[in-house]
Formats: structure tokens, sequence, C-alpha cells
């Protein structure tokens, strides 16, 4: 179950573990921890032994202000012209030694690119539910109500959301950039904030700056794919003419254009009325299909209403044309 402390609370475990293998790690101990030491002298006294404690002497840790921020979705997210709430996911972790919030930033206007993703309303989400993708029961970000509070090693899952123009074109691909900044502050490695870290104790600004900062790109695939019927017919007098018990053959050929892929790519095609399924002559790419279900790609349905499938899987343009073949007769 998904628990943040949408209101200043702290990152639950539930929450922030199988994020990804690449997942950096908090430094050293933690912060406002009390590191304290005594020093002792023996010595003898005729047979007496005697012991002599020092002073105890005790330093309080400081805390590290560190924040790393990766990229969970592929370098390029596919999408096309127009589309709204195309989303890309980021993990923040605290890479600090000490609980710490941090103000959550996007920017969608990169050099570099060849469009400017358009940041929705709102535009920043965390993943409540961990699907990965945005969805209803995820909460929006509102910087300074609802800033993620980490502990060290914490992770919260982030869905950062653009809408993309219409005057884009098929292969232009935009940036958007994510920043995740703790609260206390940033700046140089090694920059000092007197007082304000765990326990009171001063908060020194890490490698990374106190500002984890990582990009994702959206790549426009104007994907289109196209099916082209042909028809023959043979008559049972060795002709083409549409007689009662005339065969009709038919040849699809499916073709995918374009940049990007066309998943779960499934043709159906309903039997004519007045004709009736030839059987066994249900073709991919002249590769003879069973008519059952389940035991390759293609098979006839007859009820409701009867129809041809076949599953396609995955079409891009580097695949080339699918034909599809099969025939009725006319009753």
């Amino acid at each position: 179950m998904f628990s943040l402390r949408v209101l200043g609370a702290v990152c639950t475990v539930s929450l922030c573990v199988g994020l990804g293998s690449n997942k950096a790690h908090a430094v050293g101990v933690p912060a406002g921890t009390d590191i304290t030491n005594t020093a002792q002298v023996t010595y003898d006294i005729g047979a007496t032994s005697v012991t002599a404690s020092s002073n105890a002497v005790v330093v309080t840790v400081a805390e590290i202000l560190d924040v790393a921020v990766t990229r969970q979705s592929p370098l390029n997210t596919p999408v096309s012209a127009n589309a709204t709430q195309q989303e890309i996911l980021f993990t923040v972790t605290n890479t600090g030694n000490g609980p710490e919030s941090f103000r959550l930033v996007m920017d969608s206007v990169i050099t570099g690119d060849d469009f400017d993703p358009t940041p929705s309303t709102p535009s920043i989400y965390f993943d409540t539910d961990g699907s990965g993708d945005l969805s209803a029961s995820d909460v929006a970000y509102s910087a300074g109500t609802n800033d993620p509070l980490l502990n060290p090693d914490a992770s919260i899952a982030v869905l950062v959301v653009n809408n993309i123009p219409s005057t884009v074109a098929d292969g232009n691909f935009g940036i958007t950039q994510f920043t995740a900044t703790a609260r206390t502050g940033s700046g140089p490695r090694g920059t000092v904030f007197a007082g304000q870290g765990a326990g009171g104790t001063d908060a020194v600004v890490g490698n990374s700056g106190a500002a984890g900062v990582s990009s994702g790109q959206y790549r426009v695939a104007a994907l289109t794919v196209t099916a082209v019927k042909s028809q023959t017919v043979v008559d049972q007098f060795g002709g083409a003419r549409p007689l009662p018990t005339a065969r009709i053959n038919y040849t699809v050929t499916i073709q995918a254009t374009g940049t990007g892929d066309a998943a779960n790519t499934i043709f159906s095609d309903n039997i004519p009325a007045n004709t009736t399924y030839v059987p066994g002559t249900l073709r991919l790419n002249s590769t003879l299909l069973t008519d059952t279900a389940a035991d390759d790609a293609g098979e006839f349905i007859s009820t409701p209403s009867p129809h041809v499938r076949v599953t396609l899987g995955t079409l891009n343009q580097a695949g080339g044309t699918q034909t599809i073949q099969f025939a009725v007769a006319i009753n």
C-alpha cells in the first residue's frame, strides 16, 4: 500500500523499494548521531591497579544534503501529435544522511530539441499506485504543500506530465527536465547551512549540490497502419462470375509506415452475409494457418458472428507488408 505524508510526512518503505537496481544510496552515519569518546589510563600503585577516565567528548554528526534523480522510463517515450498527459517516470532518492524534504520542478523549454512539450496542469504527480503510468489515484504535487519528506535511502516515484503540440512532425523529439532540490538549501559542494540540519546540526551540501537533475524525451512516432483488400472470384464453370457456390478469394495487405511500433495488432474480418467461410483457407504471408484458436496466429470464429482473426503482434515499417488470405463460398 502507498503511504506518503503529502502534508509533510515520510515516504514509507512500501513505496521506496523496487525502483531499479541503479538506485543511489545514502552516505555514512545518520545526521544527529552522537559520537562519544572517553579515554582511560590504567596504572599500578604498589599492588593496586588503578584506572582513571578522561572527560567524555561528544560530537554530533552533521547532515549532508544530497539527492539523486533517476529516469525510469526509456530515453525516448513515443508520442503522437496533439497527445495529452504524456508521462515520463522518475525516482527521487535521498542520498544524504538525514531526513529531508525536496522541492520538485520540471522544465520543458530546453535547447537542442525539435519542439517544446507543453506542461499539463498539474504537471507533476506522485505515482501513488506504483503503476508507472498516470492514473486517477495518483496525487498531484503542489510546491510547498506536499513536498516529499524522505528519510536517508528512501525514494519516491514521480511522474512528469506534458502535452504534445499539434504541429510536430514524424521523428521530432522534445526534451523535458526534472529537478529535485533539498528544501534546506543547495549550492556548491561544501556550502554550510548553520544549525539547519537534523537535530540542529549544521547542514552541508554534498556532491550533488543538493539538487538532482534528470531528463527524458518524447519522440513523435507518426505511425500509420493501412489495410488494402482485393478479391477474385472463381465459379464452378471455370469462369469468374459470382454465381451461387462460386468462391471469393480475399487478399488483405497490411503495412505500417512511419516511425514507432504498432503494438498488439489484430486483424479481423467478418464473413459477408450470404456466404460461408471455406475451412482451411486462412493464410498469413503464404503460410497456412489452422482455423482453431491458440495453436497459431489465426482462427475462424463462428459465434456470435462468423469472422476470421489473425494476431499480428507488433508492426513497424521495418517489418514490411503482412499479407492475409482466406476464401468464402457464395451460398
